[in-house]
């Protein structure tokens, strides 16, 4: 069943082409598996780890099966976060680029009428979350009978988070006679039930995780009392001085706190937790990409839909209470066969959760000692040195396409009739940008803001200083964030 390499798998020249660019040469495990009996158009359900390389293992098969000339969509994908449905969306571009394949991504907190006039036209893709897509459904912006593939990724986070009644919904508007594919890092009695529910005799494949979990991540553990953990956290870092480092705390409480004690240390650091703005978060997800900080604090919101190929280290600065999440998070790290390092702060408390983790993964975490002060003192230099610098990103997939984002402010909203397609009208006709350029609007009553993509900000800047909107001129500047 395995290939060594793509070629095996009778893919049209624009697929192979791209995949060429796009340097995925030898199939990982996951993709190997699925890839032929997907290209068979079977039910799939596919128990594989976060990081095996599970998005191109569909995305791959769906690029190839897609008709070109059908305008309404071919393919559904559901994922749990917004996060994750534009990381999707990127790859699916990527592998269908030459065939000129058009994925779009569907989620909240984005104006949805610009989601609607892009479902206008020609649309071979759609990926998104559950309650956008059911919005999109429920107003005849989304329409499904040209469906033939539905595939459900990270379902069991998508049932975590409650969206088993959206899925459901979703499920009944399909087609009947579609594929449905579903991918989850585990399987859980509610996951296994909607896949008996829904699906058409599905093949069952599962990709051990202990490979995943073992081979290119060394995981450790220190032992702790709780006020010594920020102590602890410095020296660690100091000792490690990773290239990147994720930090992940239980609650966002914790990540703020966290987040403040490295900041005032100078730390180069960010946060993210469902507290934020999505917007923000969005933003911090870029700038974490993009190398603008080494590190990042985060609930678990966050380890899914971080797809950067050199996160050297995570600290589990608090022991996660579900033994998966030990999984999600560690993932993080040797990802696309490079090392990486786990290392998990356990109070005196925490042994019970410990040990249920242990049994999941199937093997002990090694203790290690924390830092000792001459250790930490020699590794003071080099560490002050790196941290002033910054971070080197490795042309990772998606960092490509994410250039830089402008905020601009105009002084104008609601109160003067202004919607969000007023802007994307007049942006749009600016020489050298196009609608794709344009990112988030928000509209209030008195002001709007709206992300330039691409760094096309000045350029929009200068042409919107001597432009009206819908008649109307508007004080426009960059946003000061």
């Amino acid at each position: 069943m395995s290939e060594t390499s793509f070629e095996g798998y009778n893919l049209s020249d624009e697929i192979r082409r791209a995949l060429a660019v796009l340097k995925y040469e030898t199939p990982t495990e996951v993709q190997s598996e699925v890839i032929p009996v997907a290209l068979e158009n079977q039910d799939l359900v596919v128990k594989s780890q976060t990081g095996s390389g599970k998005t191109a293992s569909f995305g791959i098969p769906i690029c190839e099966m897609i008709e070109w000339e059908e305008k309404r969509p071919q393919a559904l994908i559901l994922t749990p976060t917004r996060e994750l449905a534009v990381q999707v969306r990127e790859d699916i571009t990527n592998i269908g680029r030459f065939k000129r394949i058009k994925a779009m991504a569907v989620y909240g907190k984005e104006p949805f009428a610009k989601q609607k006039e892009e479902l206008k036209q020609k649309t071979h893709v759609v990926v998104g979350t559950p309650g956008r897509v059911m919005d999109h459904i429920e107003r005849g912006t989304l329409v499904l009978d040209q469906t033939k593939y539905l595939i459900i990724d990270e379902a069991d986070e998508m049932l975590n988070m409650g969206f088993i009644d959206e899925v459901e919904a979703i499920i009944k508007e399909l087609p009947s006679n579609r594929v449905t594919m579903v991918f989850s890092a585990t399987l859980p009695k509610d996951v296994e039930n909607l896949c008996h529910k829904y699906m058409k005799n599905p093949i069952n494949i599962e990709i051990a995780a202990t490979g995943i979990t073992t081979e290119t991540i060394e995981h450790n553990l220190i032992e702790v009392k709780e006020e010594e953990k920020i102590s602890l956290l410095k020296d660690v870092t100091v000792v490690e001085n990773p290239e990147s480092c994720l930090i992940f705390c239980r609650t966002k409480e914790h990540v703020d706190t966290v987040y403040t004690e490295l900041e005032e240390s100078n730390y180069s650091c960010e946060r993210l937790h469902g507290g934020l703005e999505q917007e923000d978060r969005f933003a911090v997800m870029d700038g974490f990409k993009m190398g603008n900080f080494r590190y990042l604090v985060a609930t678990d919101v966050a380890a899914r839909g971080i797809d950067i190929d050199n996160v050297t280290l995570v600290i589990n600065y608090d022991v996660p209470m579900e033994k998966e999440s030990y999984v999600h998070r560690t993932g993080r790290t040797g990802r696309a066969g490079n090392k990486g390092k786990a290392i998990t702060f356990a109070t005196p408390y925490e042994g019970k959760f410990i040990k249920a983790i242990e049994k999941y993964i199937g093997f002990e975490i090694p203790t290690m000692e924390a830092p000792r002060h001459q250790e930490v003192a020699r590794g003071k230099a080099a560490f002050e040195e790196k941290i002033g610098g910054r971070r080197v990103v490795k042309n990772n997939r998606t960092a490509r396409i994410n250039q830089d984002i402008m905020k601009l402010h105009f002084s104008g909203g609601k109160k003067k009739k202004i919607r969000a397609v007023d802007f994307v009208g007049t942006i749009a006709k600016i020489p050298g940008v196009t609608a794709d350029d344009i990112g988030i609007i928000t509209i209030q009553d008195n002001l709007s803001y709206v992300d330039i993509l691409n760094g096309k900000g000045s350029l929009v800047l200068q042409a919107m200083e001597n432009t009206t909107i819908k008649g109307k001129k508007l004080k426009v500047s960059k946003a000061i964030k």
